[in-house]
């Protein structure tokens, strides 16, 4: 008999790089790189909806027939001709190769269905679709009682990208490697003027862009730790993200919004800046201006492009 499918409500958090600085350049041809991430209360929301168990023995042996057996997207079209493209997908994929390759994988699971309400654009540098995979990690993984612990959850979002620990670390952090080495870090609670341009440079473009530093000397990870006043609100020289020469040269558009937040910073007291590689900007809000509401709402409505106040988690 069929029981009435239950729903599991997740939210998929954003992030903000507050510096970024590519430390050099890997053999392997990934770059290393040094940032801080800084997760936002700002993200979307994923509903997992659970229905019927799945036998797996027929399935198992290829997990690509077993996932598409297991997992539906709601709008997973609109993102990826091929579901197998999707982040999500490739998610809850990579957690079921896991499971046989380890022999953990149980005689039946249950049927996923995934619906996004979606609010980070792709593109943005705000990690939307790394969060969602990592969202998609851990719910499954308990979903499914497979148990992993989060070092092995870390491991699997690694293979995703390198944006995806982060999300399942679930802490700011210092993060060096290709972005998979991190450090927790504690922040001063903070809000920020956030914009997100339709724009969009293409990652091969940026990489092979002339303006792009590659050498930024590494900063110990110490001094980076006694040194937050620094990156915070404000944004000392040797502080910066190395992506917005050429993100700003190559997307007029994103210019256009860092000059608008440029021209808040001495209501505001802190620094604009960009975020990741993509196209999203932002202004650290100092705190005695937080809670005016008719203030922000006015900077938002003014703003150049969709613009949204948001604050740290």
């Amino acid at each position: 008999m069929n029981r009435t499918p239950s729903i599991i409500t997740r939210f998929s958090p954003a992030k903000i790089n507050l510096f970024l600085h590519i430390t050099g350049k890997r053999s392997d041809g990934y770059h290393d790189l040094q940032t801080v991430f800084r997760l936002l209360d700002f993200g979307d929301t994923l509903r997992f909806t659970v229905g019927d168990a799945v036998a797996t023995e027929p399935l198992a042996e290829d997990s690509d027939t077993l996932c598409r057996a297991l997992i539906t997207i709601d709008g997973a079209e609109a993102i990826t001709k091929d579901i197998g493209d999707n982040l999500i997908f490739k998610a809850a994929h990579a957690l079921l190769r896991t499971a046989i390759i380890d022999e953990h994988l149980p005689d039946a699971l249950a049927a996923i269905k995934i619906a996004i309400d979606k609010r980070l654009p792709m593109g943005a540098g705000l990690g939307g679709g790394s969060s969602n995979a990592a969202t998609t990690l851990q719910t499954l993984n308990t979903v499914w009682d497979l148990n992993y612990e989060t070092e092995m959850l870390l491991g699997i979002g690694r293979s995703l990208g390198a944006d995806v620990p982060i999300f399942i670390f679930g802490q700011d952090a210092i993060a060096t490697g290709i972005g998979e080495v991190l450090t927790p870090i504690d922040l001063p609670a903070q809000r920020y003027l956030l914009l997100t341009p339709d724009a969009h440079a293409s990652t091969a473009a940026l990489f092979a862009h002339p303006k792009l530093r590659r050498d930024i000397a590494p900063i110990d990870t110490h001094t980076v730790m006694n040194e937050t006043a620094q990156f915070t609100e404000t944004l000392s020289p040797h502080y910066h993200n190395v992506f917005t020469p050429v993100v700003t040269e190559l997307a007029p558009a994103v210019q256009a919004a860092l000059d608008y937040l440029h021209s808040l910073e001495a209501t505001v007291g802190g620094h604009a800046r960009m975020t990741g590689s993509g196209s999203a900007v932002f202004l650290p809000i100092a705190a005695h201006i937080a809670d005016d509401k008719t203030l922000l709402a006015r900077w938002v409505k003014d703003a150049p492009c969709q613009g949204y106040v948001v604050g740290s988690l």
